[in-house]
């Protein structure tokens, strides 16, 4: 090797070990940083899959109490599991329950309660209480527990209240919608149309079935 290579060789092995030099402490910091956020994530990821497998427990002995008609015991097991997935579940479960036993204060109570981020179970949430408010007597919560949810049951509900409140324009149209969006042979098609007709509406001629 020629005495010009060496020399090369040498300065390049020189300003690589002053590069290092200068700049030595922040790789060995990022790498340093980036161990400690992959630890950390697989701590969370841990905590979370803890925290919800000690959750799923609970709710598995809280339906025990509900299944036992313990609802003292029952509504003592709700506080734990509110901010956890299965808050509302249970909250569902519990409340119908309280309503079986002729309960019906304490299942609006647990109900209103009941709070969830999923729309699904909100929604779901949202109509029993409606439902039970109107039977309560009190219409104008129900509307208000239903906000502006235009799906089938939310719509049929949300007359229901309008009838009881002496709204039946307003309660034909609610009924009216529902009737679109659902499908001609939906079981409770047939409750929907008796329901419009009762508040003076005409439910629209079925289809033709195809030959």
């Amino acid at each position: 090797m020629a005495i010009d290579d060496l020399l090369d060789e040498h300065e390049q092995s020189e300003r690589v070990l002053s590069w290092l030099r200068r700049n030595g402490l922040g790789l060995i910091g990022g790498v340093v940083l980036g161990l400690g956020l992959i630890g950390g994530w697989q701590w969370w990821k841990a905590r979370a899959v803890g925290e919800s497998q000690r959750a799923g427990e609970q709710y598995q002995a809280a339906l025990k109490a509900v299944q036992s008609k313990d609802l003292k015991q029952a509504q003592a097991q709700l506080a734990a599991l509110k901010d956890t997935p299965y808050g509302v579940l249970y909250a569902l479960d519990l409340a119908k329950a309280q309503l079986n036993a002729n309960q019906r204060d304490a299942a609006i109570a647990t109900l209103r309660a009941a709070s969830t981020e999923d729309p699904g179970l909100q929604n779901v949430r949202n109509q029993r209480l409606a439902r039970l408010l109107i039977d309560a007597g009190k219409a104008q919560e129900a509307l208000q527990a239903l906000g502006g949810a235009d799906d089938v049951v939310s719509l049929e509900v949300r007359g229901d209240a309008q009838v009881a409140l002496g709204k039946r324009d307003d309660a034909r149209k609610s009924y009216g919608d529902a009737l679109t969006k659902l499908d001609v042979a939906a079981p409770q098609r047939g409750l929907l149309e008796l329901k419009l007709t009762d508040v003076g509406g005409k439910p629209a001629a079925k289809p033709e079935a195809r030959t």
